[in-house]
């Protein structure tokens, strides 16, 4: 196992906790901003998460690859569509990007397998 992606959340859970209690006007419009990203009937959450898990890859941010095969997870995302949205990220990152979609591949397997239902 390369990461416990569970205990990555939770420590990020807390840490991102303490910044908002730091910075609550960031905070609340960063909060804004998610929930706008996440609004809207074109694209279904799951392609949502799908995409940023894509761009958690590609820009080697192991807490976004935790956080949105999470998200990815609990939208009903397959290890199939899973490995298609590594193959675009990998395209669009060349190599360091397989590297950290190794990462994601093992992170939604853990959290898939601790998902309820």
């Amino acid at each position: 196992m390369i990461e416990d992606w569970k205990d990555l959340i939770d420590n990020m859970n807390g840490g991102v906790k303490t910044l908002r209690q730091a910075t609550p006007e960031v905070m609340k419009s960063f909060s804004d901003m998610a929930r706008a990203a996440h609004g809207g009937s074109a694209l279904d959450a799951k392609s949502k998460e799908l995409i940023a898990l894509a761009i958690g890859v590609a820009i080697r941010c192991q807490p976004c690859i935790a956080y949105h095969t999470e998200g990815a997870v609990k939208a009903g995302a397959s290890r199939e569509e899973i490995g298609e949205t590594l193959a675009m990220a990998v395209y669009m990152g060349a190599g360091p990007s397989v590297m950290y979609a190794a990462h994601a591949l093992e992170a939604f397997d853990q959290l898939a397998a601790e998902a309820p239902g």
